[in-house]
């Protein structure tokens, strides 16, 4: 162990939250790494996602012009904001990630760039939400969980390939930068992490979006089945605009795409003719 993690933990006074999925991160080789990468300018804003015990966020902080960190741990909160006081540029934020507008916190910046190490547990559904929120979000860099950051990068055929990869595809640049080893982190987790870095692409208009979501998500709902099987055994209003666009057997003839395919096969463009098909 560096002296960097000895003096790291035998100074912390927060014990990590199993609920919270909360591991925190406290190699500072790992830190300046994630800082390099971000490389914050004095004109911009940045936004931090699980502030944690301010590890990454004093290093953050003292090269962006504004930081805002999000911290959900109300015990962390007082502790970032006493740590952090004298510092004008950051604002520390409580609250869920899952439900902050990104885009109204940081008005009236017009974008910030994103810098978070997620936890386990809810990483995908946040994932998710910033994706949804890219118009001021255009870039991340994101602490995942190694197998996720798998997902997020898989290509069509790969094995971990799903809806969350198809999601990234659709609207992100996707490039994973570094892996983290376990001992990084206080507690120690028993997977290995990665840094990815999410770049929004320019506007993508689907004929129809929530359509397009809602067909990918029926087409991943059993793995182990065709394309064609998910999508006849897809929810009741999806099954019916289905039906009435002339069952699977067309719109996937329709698509060309062949009956015994599977979900993680396909590619993104394969997924918009299947939509239009729907259309």
């Amino acid at each position: 162990m560096s002296d960097q993690l000895s003096k790291t933990r035998a100074g912390g006074r927060h014990r990590a939250k199993k609920s919270f999925g909360q591991n925190f991160l406290v190699d500072s080789r790992i830190i300046e790494r994630i800082v390099n990468e971000l490389a914050p300018r004095a004109d911009e804003t940045i936004v931090e996602i699980g502030a944690g015990q301010g590890a990454l966020t004093s290093h953050v902080a003292r090269r962006a012009g504004k930081l805002f960190a999000v911290e959900f741990d109300r015990d962390l909160v007082p502790v970032l904001r006493d740590k952090f006081a004298a510092q004008e540029n950051l604002t520390v934020v409580e609250a869920d990630a899952l439900e902050v507008e990104f885009c109204r916190l940081i008005e009236p910046a017009e974008t910030a760039r994103v810098v978070a190490n997620l936890p386990y547990n809810i990483s995908t559904a946040i994932l998710q939400r910033l994706i949804a929120q890219r118009a001021c979000l255009p870039e991340m860099f994101l602490m995942l969980q190694r197998e996720v950051a798998e997902r997020v990068v898989a290509a069509p055929g790969a094995s971990g390939r799903g809806f969350l990869s198809v999601l990234v595809e659709a609207y992100c640049e996707a490039d994973i930068l570094f892996d983290v080893a376990p001992e990084a982190f206080r507690p120690v987790p028993k997977v290995w992490s990665t840094v990815v870095r999410l770049s929004a692409r320019p506007q993508i208009n689907f004929e129809n979006e929530d359509l397009m979501w809602q067909t990918v998500s029926a087409g991943f709902a059993q793995r182990r089945k065709t394309i064609f099987n998910n999508l006849r055994a897809a929810s009741p209003d999806l099954r019916t605009r289905i039906e009435e666009a002339g069952g699977a057997e067309q719109i996937l003839f329709q698509s060309d795409i062949a009956l015994q395919r599977r979900a993680e096969t396909l590619t993104l463009d394969e997924w918009t003719r299947l939509v239009a098909a729907l259309s």
